[in-house]
């Protein structure tokens, strides 16, 4: 053998015996993964969201469907009680099918408002509530504002124009809807 050969040699064992040193340096502290230098005191949290989401569990679309359902039960009880005795009382008519006319306009804007403020505030619908559901973001952060609008506004108008979109919960492995794909959520059980 060769001086460079031996050299090598030397350099490889070197900075393998510097790699076991420093795994037995560090110790395991809990399933959580983290990690603490042995001497020091220092923790280090290895953190991955593929972990985190493990802890929940999916809404399917059964439990989806009912809440959904009471949420519209609760619109539509929302519409009674404010739009129509308001539209009735100001002699606007509240049987025009127009999409531009005052009822819809009402109307819509109570549906969507509804899931929008419900969504963002508590993280939930009345009717999720009652199921043990909510909604959370994949990526781990705070539900904003514009996760919320895209999912309840413009994601849910497309799912509810095309309304067999729904049905994609059953098949999808986060049981995510389309507005849920667009937004980056899902639905999950509150209690596991």
């Amino acid at each position: 053998m060769d001086s460079n050969q031996q050299d090598f040699e030397k350099k490889m064992n070197g900075m393998e015996d510097d790699i076991r040193s420093r795994e037995e340096g560090l110790r395991v502290e809990d399933k959580h993964n983290q990690l603490e230098p042995a001497g020091q005191g220092a923790v280090l949290e290895h953190h991955d969201p593929k972990d985190v989401k493990a802890e929940y569990r999916y809404a399917g679309f059964w439990m989806r469907f009912w809440a959904y359902l009471l949420d519209l039960l609760i619109i539509a009880s929302l519409n009674g009680i404010l739009v129509y005795p308001i539209l009735r009382a100001l002699d606007i008519k509240t049987s025009d099918p127009s999409m531009f006319a005052p009822v819809s306009i009402l109307t819509a804007v109570i549906f969507y408002g509804y899931f929008v403020f419900m969504t963002k505030f508590f993280g939930q619908t009345l009717g999720k509530m009652v199921f043990g559901l909510k909604v959370i973001s994949l990526g781990d952060q705070k539900l904003s504002w514009s996760t919320i609008m895209f999912r309840e506004w413009i994601g849910r108008f497309i799912s509810g124009s095309i309304f067999i979109l729904y049905i994609v919960v059953a098949f999808l492995p986060r049981r995510q809807g389309i507005h849920d794909i667009f937004a980056d959520t899902t639905v999950v059980h509150e209690r596991s």
